[in-house]
């Protein structure tokens, strides 16, 4: 309602209406309503989640196993080669040929000494035949000879001839059989040698004696082949190539025979399936490492000397699990800060595995509890706060 004022109250009049209504109103207004400030502070909540417990290990890709081919003959020169680096043999492959010429000559030589021998064993032979013959008609003469000494018409003296002279054909026959024996015996030896020179010819082809990819070559054609210096080849024996890392003398406690493992090339995007095959039983003393053995596909493209890193498997569960940036760890053990009522409670947690941005909780806390997602947030215990939850995608951050 408006109050009508005259006209000669003039201006002053009005002012002073207007200011007593104002403070009429502000008298009727009911008090403000006295709201504590408290901090907004990020919150996130204890969750159940797969986790994966895994231990990355760096190092170089090396063959599983490395054959070392060498010429099995010496002094003989390199005539053919028949592979090269790269190339994939199977066991028994012929990779090189040596110059044989030599051999061939040497059994030609030894062929005749046999044909020689087994002549003079022939003759030989005859002579035992013939040394037979006589022995066997002295024996006759001295016993004709010792029946008329009986009887008185030979002497004894013509008896102890008979006699003599079946000792002297003796000694004659064992003679002849003593030089067959000889003489076989020489046909034997020249076909030991025989034997060798074809056992030499058989390894001039130089053989892999297991089946691979040749990773290196060494040999030339016309250069002298030796078993005492560099293999003419080296074989990686069924192209099986491993990671080998070395690993802390605590992780490798971890590390056992047969766990998978995600192996990373330098280089490539696309991660290669592995399995571990081998864990070193020692640890150098001097730099506490032991190596692991990781061996992987070979037609991953991997090559042998590629730096690799490999993510070993130790163990998966599905647990409760927090971020890690909730978590403060001492030597006291680790500690979260629960929010209960919008009041912080400090409580002391026991952590498990830890998987990227995530630590499992295995006890202190259960699924659904509500924690400061920021362990370095200005808080201390009991005191009341603003939780705010953390964005989906910042809470491992």
């Amino acid at each position: 309602m408006f109050r009508k004022f005259p006209k000669s109250a003039g201006i002053p009049a009005l002012l002073l209406a207007l200011a007593a209504s104002s403070a009429l109103s502000q008298e009727a207004a009911p008090p403000a309503a006295a709201t504590p400030n408290l901090p907004s502070i990020v919150v996130t909540e204890a969750v159940t989640k797969p986790l994966v417990d895994r231990v990355i290990a760096t190092g170089t890709i090396k063959p599983v196993e490395e054959v070392h081919v060498q010429p099995l003959v010496d002094g003989l020169s390199i005539r053919t080669l028949n592979n090269d680096i790269g190339d994939e043999v199977k066991a028994g492959s012929v990779l090189a040929t040596l110059n044989d010429d030599a051999l061939i000559l040497q059994k030609s030589q030894y062929e005749a000494n046999k044909a020689k021998a087994e002549a003079a064993v022939a003759q030989y032979k005859a002579q035992v035949i013939e040394a037979q013959a006589n022995l066997d008609d002295a024996t006759r003469q001295r016993d004709r000879t010792k029946r008329l000494s009986q009887s008185g018409t030979s002497t004894v003296s013509q008896l102890e001839q008979a006699e003599a002279l079946v000792d002297v054909r003796q000694a004659q026959l064992n003679a002849a059989r003593q030089a067959v024996a000889v003489g076989e015996s020489d046909i034997k030896v020249v076909d030991s040698q025989i034997e060798d020179v074809d056992l030499r010819l058989a390894r001039t082809g130089v053989k892999t004696p297991v089946a691979g990819v040749v990773s290196a070559r060494d040999a030339k054609v016309g250069a002298i082949a030796s078993g005492n210096g560099n293999p003419l080849f080296t074989i990686i024996k069924d192209g099986a190539i491993e990671l080998v890392a070395d690993l802390s003398e605590t992780d490798i406690q971890k590390i056992k025979v047969g766990q998978k493992a995600a192996v990373a090339v330098a280089g490539a995007s696309k991660k290669i399936d592995g399995k571990v095959r081998l864990v070193s039983p020692t640890v150098d003393a001097s730099t506490r490492l032991g190596s692991v053995h990781v061996v992987i596909d070979d037609e991953s493209g991997a090559r042998a000397g590629m730096y690799a890193s490999a993510e070993i498997v130790i163990s998966e569960t599905s647990a409760l699990a927090l971020p890690l940036s909730a978590v403060t760890t001492s030597r006291g053990g680790s500690t979260a800060r629960k929010v209960e009522d919008n009041v912080v409670k400090q409580v002391k947690i026991e952590t498990g595995i830890q998987d990227g941005g995530f630590v499992q909780v295995v006890s202190g806390l259960e699924a659904g509890d509500v924690v400061v997602a920021k362990a370095g947030a200005f808080v201390r215990d009991g005191d009341r706060i603003a939780p705010v939850p953390a964005e989906p995608d910042t809470i491992s951050n």
